[in-house]
Formats: structure tokens, C-alpha cells, sequence
């Protein structure tokens, strides 16, 4: 077995640092074993047929939920078990390396990819990411964390610079890179974009940060054909270039034989792919497909009950003495699941492409009308029955009208035109729900909704994302009380876009300046106290829960905050706390609220639970573009404690000095 790249020729270094297919590194003639690699954030794509004009075939997969509903869990074990059910679907499949997770900041609501991107916040994103690691690569299957980095929008993105201050990079942008890179990721994936200028491939500074600084300590990979420049992109660090390119050899090869491509940088890409190679293998080897395809697709169910957000209820949910209901809109009843997901390397051929909220409905002991009213092809259009929908709504107990986005509106390389719905779909919301009071609406995207002209129309809403396989279930046993709805808003939901800093500009020439710096979500709108819609970590229950008796503990370096969260209700529910901090007298600017910790627990009825985090240094620091470090500025700091970023409960403070923290 080949070890050390001095082991190879030039030429078949050449060749292992250049992928052999759409899918696999280089065997050498039979010298190594090859890495397989797939697509499958949310669900496995492996291609069964790829034809010629570029469509393809995939294998049937469980379909879990999107990221972004995985991330409105706000539970790391949701997270990790995800990434073991994935990790099964990969063994089952001879999978090496699973292309996910993206941990990419949601710094604009109309990037058309945020649907693969866990939060606008770098410590849940990159808390999550870490958990799904875990769970992907304990199992014996390695991930490709991606896209390294500032890809914040998918618009002309091959060519787009992303032009990022020093401080806001190391703050918001590297962060969930450097948290995540705490769970040892085999690879990372660079990122289409330029990143001030410098291609991603070709990102040397970068990849020498994940590498120094994160602990990065496995092979990186561009992402598809995103490689300008070979010869570049190895001298810059980066190993592996997919899929194949026969040009990307021939450019190594004139390069190496003139002299601007030495052994020692060749020897360095092609070393980490044998590296890479064999801890696949190695972490592959004796690994059993854990959990049965019924259990896999029964934990896409469960996570996506974790997931679902209650954003409005004005006392309607749960169903009670309901009996007949109206239910409107295709995406109760999709014609095609591609309706129920965004588009790209993150879509996923549906094992059980059954989806039929009606029918759960009904299963429930419910009278059901249902009526499609319009239909979702592509292009909104109206359908001639609409008006049966009308009287549908205004003979029955309750009215149900399921609306959203999904493919084509939400997919890879183009971004989203507007938050709003469509406007046959605003209609139907509008019409039915003056034909009945008691309208309950079901919104299934992958990212904020503008929902400004009629969130106050209806008596509630839940956000449903894109639930996968089961998610029709869901979001029955949600509306019919057999679920208790836990899930929070992993972003904020604007009043529209155009309130959002990053939609107004600042794309010009080919470059995307990040002039809003650190005020990117929660952030911007907290700090200058700008309405929203619905904010960041927010979510209802159909429990109600008390906060109390905040205690602040120093240990030296760090802090321990705890309290207490009583569940007030008759109904069993799940919390998630949050725990955000603002330094009250910055001598730099500082938001005013950053979230650093959090955690999500079932708390019975009637009963008190325990709460408690630890707070480390990097909880206080900013990043010193002086000093080119992260720095601890001695003051006082603010702790809240609360339900969202705008819901705070507790409220305590601390002096820093010298970094001794000090209890006030």
C-alpha cells in the first residue's frame, strides 16, 4: 500500500490531485483505492445515470429535512442523529465522504442556497455543524464541510468577489468554520466566489488559517469546477480539484516542467489526497449500517417535529372541537416533492414521495375538503376551481392553506427575487381566510417569508420549511395537538427584504462589498432597534414557560451562568434557552446582543429544570485588527438570558479586568 507521495511518479501525483471522475479521486491504474464522493445535506444523491444534455438519475434516499429546519431544532442531538442516519444511507451506498455540511452565514434572506445553511449566527451554526460531524464521521463516513468561505449568495457567483474588513471575517464568516473544524473534518470544500479579490480555490491565506489556526488537518477540495487556475490553486494550498478536468493536468504537467510548479509544493497536494485516502478507509473499515431504512426515515420525522415553528396562534392550535376542514393549496398535496425542496447538489430523489396533509388529516378522524386552488409549475398560475376553495372555506370548522417557495425559486447558482409569496398564493390566503376566521396558514420554504401583508389576517401560522419524507404527518400531529411544537427561528424573519442592510447593495463591477460589517441579522436589527416580523429564536409552544433565579458564578476565566425554567402549562414541552452577551461601554463597536450559548430540553408540566452554561474567554472576545488577535476588552458586560433575541428573561452582569471575571 502506497503511504508517501515519494512513492509516485510526478506524473501520477499529477493525476491523484485532479479528480478521475464526476465522483472519484484517481486509482492510479489499480495503485489505490479510490474515494467516493456523493452530494446529500439532507438526503443522499448518488447518481444512478448521467446523461449527456446534463440531467441525471439518482438512487431513491430518505429525505430528511433542509438544514435550515434542522437548525431551527436548536438541538445538537437532532444534529448528530441526522449525521449518523446519513452516514448509514452512505455505507449502504459505498460512499466515502458525504459533501456536507454548509455552514455559510445567511448575510442576505435572498441567497437562493440558504435552504443548506444552518443560521446569520456563526455559534449555532457552527455548534450544529460540529454535532452533525460527529455524527456523520463516527460512523465511519467522512464530510466535506463547505464552502470556504464568504459564500453569501449565489448570483453570478463564479465571478463575484465578496469583499470582507479583517474583523467581520474572523467574527461572523470564519467562525462556524473554526467551531466546526473542532469535530476533525476529513476535507473542506473552497467556495465559487472570490474572497477580496483572490479566487476560492486559490485562497491561500485562508486555507492557511484552517489549517494554523482551526486545526484543520485533512484535505481541501474545490468545489465542481471551480478551478481557474490549477497550478495556482496547488501553490496555494489547495489539494484536490473535482470533478475531472483534463485541462487541470495539463496545466500541472507545463507547469511542473518549466519550473513553476516545484516537487515540494506537488508532494504537499498529493500527500494530504493519500492522507485523505487512507483515513476514509481506515475510519470506514468494520463499520455496519447502524439504523434500518424505517428507523432512518422515522428520524427524519422526529427531527423535522423538532424543527416546525409555531409563529403565530391566537389561541386557535391545537384543533379542538373542529370537525370539518377546508384545506387549500398544492403544497398540501404536491404533485411533485421537488416543490417541497430546494434545487442543486442538495436535492434528493425521494424514497416515499408520499405527501398528503388531506389524507393525515382525515387519518386523524377529520372531514377533509380539500381543493389545489393553484398550481406551483414554475410559473404561478390559477386554477379554474379556485373558487371551490372559496366555498370549501366558508363551510367548514377550519381552513388550512399550505403555500410556499421551493425548486425552482430556491435553488443553487441564482438567488430569490423577492421574500414575498407569490401573488396567486397571497390571494388564496387573503380570500379564504374573509370566507372563514379560524385560517390556519402553512408556509413550506427554505429560508424568511415576507408575510407582512397577511400574517395579521389569520389566526396562526406554522412554518413548516422543507420537512422530507413524513413531513405531511408532522405537520398534522402539530395541528391536531398530538405534537407539541418546539422549533425556533434559526434566522430572523424580516418585515421585508429591503429592510435588510445586505439587500440594499453593494454589488458593483463584480464585487459584493460587505459594507454592513458586523451587523448582519439579529445584529443589525437589535442593535438599531428595527422591527421585524418575527425575530431571531423565536418560536411559540403550546406550553408556557417561566424563567428564574439567574446566578452568575466566576471561575477565573470563565463563567458559569445558571437558572431555572418552569414549565407553568398542563403539557409536557421543550425550551430552548439562549444565552446572549453585549459589552456595555465598548471602546470598538460591538452589536448588541450576541448569542454565545444555548440549549434545548424537555421540561414536564408543572416541573422546574436546570439550566446551565459555561462561558470561556472566546464568549467576551472581539477581534483585534491591531493586534491581529482576538482581544478581551476590560469593562463591564451584560449577560441575558431569554426565549429570543428579543424575549429576554434574566438579565446579570460582570466586570472583566486583566481577564479575571468578576460578578457585579
Amino acid at each position: 500500500m502506497i503511504k508517501s507521495a515519494k512513492e509516485l511518479t510526478a506524473e501520477e501525483k499529477m493525476r491523484l490531485i485532479c479528480g478521475k471522475d464526476f465522483w472519484h479521486t484517481d486509482d492510479l491504474g489499480g495503485k489505490l483505492p479510490q474515494i467516493t464522493v456523493a452530494d446529500g445535506p439532507v438526503g443522499l444523491r448518488v447518481v444512478k445515470e448521467r446523461r449527456e444534455d446534463g440531467t441525471e438519475t439518482s438512487y431513491p434516499s430518505v429525505a430528511y429535512p433542509s438544514i435550515q429546519l434542522l437548525a431551527n431544532t436548536w438541538s445538537t442531538e437532532s444534529a448528530k442523529e441526522m449525521g449518523e442516519c446519513l452516514a448509514d444511507d452512505c455505507k449502504e451506498r459505498d460512499v466515502d465522504i458525504l459533501l456536507a455540511p454548509g455552514v455559510n452565514i445567511k448575510r442576505n434572506p435572498l441567497n437562493g442556497r440558504n435552504f443548506e445553511y444552518f443560521s446569520e449566527d456563526p455559534v449555532l451554526a457552527g455548534r450544529m455543524a460540529k454535532s452533525y460531524i460527529e455524527g456523520v464521521q463516527e460512523q465511519g463516513v467522512g464530510v466535506c464541510l463547505k464552502h470556504f468561505c464568504c459564500n453569501n449568495l449565489e448570483y453570478d457567483r463564479l465571478h463575484q468577489s465578496s469583499d470582507v474588513d479583517e474583523r467581520t471575517l474572523r467574527e461572523l464568516y470564519y467562525r462556524p468554520f473554526q467551531i466546526a473544524c473542532e469535530a476533525k473534518p476529513v476535507s473542506v470544500m473552497s467556495s465559487y466566489n472570490r474572497i477580496n479579490g483572490t479566487y476560492g480555490a486559490e485562497y491561500r491565506r485562508g486555507f492557511d488559517v484552517l489549517r494554523n489556526e482551526f486545526g484543520f488537518d485533512g484535505a481541501i477540495f474545490s468545489d465542481w469546477s471551480a478551478v481557474r487556475d490549477r497550478t495556482a490553486s496547488a501553490k496555494a494550498g489547495l489539494d484536490l480539484s473535482m470533478p475531472i478536468c483534463d485541462d487541470h493536468y495539463q496545466k500541472l504537467r507545463t507547469d511542473y516542467e518549466a519550473g513553476r510548479l516545484t516537487d515540494e509544493e506537488l508532494d504537499r497536494c498529493a500527500q494530504r489526497v493519500l492522507d485523505l485516502i487512507h483515513r476514509c478507509k481506515a475510519m470506514h473499515r468494520g463499520k455496519q449500517v447502524v439504523k434500518t431504512e424505517k428507523k432512518r426515515a422515522e428520524a427524519a420525522k422526529a427531527i423535522a417535529a423538532d424543527g416546525m415553528v409555531l409563529l403565530k396562534n391566537d389561541g386557535l392550535l391545537p384543533l379542538g372541537g373542529a370537525k370539518r376542514i377546508s384545506v387549500c393549496g398544492c403544497f398540501a398535496k404536491p404533485d411533485t416533492v421537488d416543490m417541497l425542496r430546494g434545487g442543486g447538489s442538495a436535492g434528493v430523489e425521494w424514497l416515499d414521495k408520499t405527501f398528503d396533509i388531506p389524507a393525515a388529516l382525515e387519518r386523524r378522524g377529520y372531514a377533509v375538503a380539500y381543493e389545489g386552488a393553484f398550481r406551483y409549475d414554475g410559473v404561478e398560475s390559477f386554477n379554474q376551481n379556485a373558487r371551490t376553495a372559496l366555498l370549501n372555506a366558508a363551510k367548514s370548522d377550519v381552513n388550512v392553506v399550505c403555500v410556499g417557495t421551493g425548486n425552482p425559486v430556491e435553488y443553487e447558482a441564482g438567488d430569490r427575487k423577492t421574500l414575498r409569496l407569490p401573488e396567486v398564493q397571497e390571494r388564496a390566503i387573503l380570500e379564504t381566510a374573509e370566507q372563514n376566521e379560524n385560517t390556519i396558514v402553512v408556509v413550506f420554504a427554505g429560508g424568511a417569508v415576507d408575510m407582512s401583508v397577511w400574517a395579521d389576517k389569520v389566526r396562526a401560522i406554522l412554518y413548516a420549511g422543507f420537512p422530507g419524507m413524513g413531513g405531511d404527518e408532522v405537520v398534522a400531529d402539530i395541528l391536531t395537538g398530538k405534537i407539541n411544537p418546539s422549533g425556533k427561528l434559526s434566522e430572523t424573519f424580516p418585515l421585508s427584504a429591503e429592510s435588510v442592510p445586505a439587500v440594499n447593495a453593494y454589488r458593483v463591477a463584480g464585487v459584493t462589498r460587505y459594507q454592513e460589517g458586523l451587523d448582519v441579522g439579529y445584529r443589525y436589527f437589535v442593535t438599531y432597534e428595527v422591527p421585524v416580523l418575527y425575530p431571531f429564536g423565536y418560536g411559540l409552544s403550546y406550553s408556557e414557560f417561566t424563567y428564574k433565579e439567574l446566578l452568575l458564578t466566576a471561575e477565573e476565566d470563565r463563567l458559569r451562568v445558571s437558572c431555572s425554567i418552569e414549565n407553568i402549562s398542563s403539557r409536557d414541552g421543550k425550551e430552548i434557552v439562549q444565552v446572549y452577551v453585549r459589552e456595555c461601554a465598548p471602546l470598538v463597536y460591538r452589536p448588541k446582543k450576541e448569542l454565545k450559548a444555548f440549549s434545548k430540553s424537555e421540561i414536564k408540566a408543572g416541573q422546574t429544570k436546570p439550566f446551565e452554561f459555561v462561558l470561556h474567554g472566546d464568549a467576551f472576545a472581539h477581534w483585534s485588527v491591531a493586534e491581529n488577535k482576538w482581544e478581551i476588552t476590560d469593562g463591564v458586560y451584560e449577560i441575558s438570558v431569554g426565549a429570543s433575541s428579543q424575549d429576554i428573561r434574566l438579565i446579570g452582569k460582570i466586570t472583566i479586568e486583566n481577564g479575571k471575571i468578576t460578578v457585579v
